[in-house]
């Protein structure tokens, strides 16, 4: 998230099958090399002629983007987001997934009484999501914990994200068709909450 221009398609910290049977290689490839790149290659596009934004990070480029010239504002918006979202997405699974842990393992308990029930929440929120976007889970400055969805590209950088699930169809459709509610499922298998467990205590 510390890239600034020009930006790198950064590899996945994982074979393209490392995630196996729960989300397939070829979709995993589609996904990194051809989706997210393109989200690269066009925010490289938009900032070539803007020289005056080319030392500012990928955060920093999605969380001011509203500061932005117009005519830079909603490419930005799309496209640093698009790249920031996936990264985000991908960095959020391993093959062995995890459960949390620590203090967000508490922070759970605390607000949705057990992990099972925060599946439950979670997933509903995620089905929820008309057309493409995410679902996400987030903390406040307070710790506490806040699950909710995003359209398109945008990103909830008012929060501390902590993991989140990409639904736009191209992360599923290839294995689980129009099934959104079997590709949430398999996500959760591989869903890192560790690494989510990490991004609360600031790790």
């Amino acid at each position: 998230m510390d890239q600034t221009y020009p930006f790198q398609l950064i590899p996945l910290p994982y074979d393209y099958c490392a995630l196996e049977p729960y989300i397939d290689a070829e979709t995993m490839q589609l996904h990194h090399n051809r989706h997210l790149k393109t989200y690269v290659d066009n925010l490289n596009a938009t900032l070539e002629q803007a020289p005056d934004y080319q030392n500012w990070t990928l955060r920093q480029l999605v969380q001011h983007s509203g500061s932005l010239p117009p005519a830079l504002r909603t490419p930005v918006q799309r496209n640093a987001g698009g790249v920031f979202n996936h990264e985000f997405f991908f960095a959020g699974m391993s093959h062995e997934g995890g459960p949390p842990a620590g203090h967000l393992a508490g922070a759970i308990q605390t607000s949705y009484g057990n992990f099972a029930d925060f599946y439950h929440q979670f997933k509903t929120q995620a089905l929820a999501v008309f057309g493409s976007g995410y679902a996400w889970l987030a903390a406040d400055g307070n710790g506490q914990l806040h699950i909710m969805t995003t359209a398109n590209q945008e990103t909830p950088l008012h929060l501390n994200p902590l993991i989140c699930i990409d639904v736009w169809e191209h992360a599923y459709y290839l294995k689980h068709f129009n099934l959104r509610d079997d590709y949430i499922d398999a996500w959760f298998r591989v869903a890192d909450f560790g690494v989510a467990s990490r991004r609360y205590e600031g790790r």
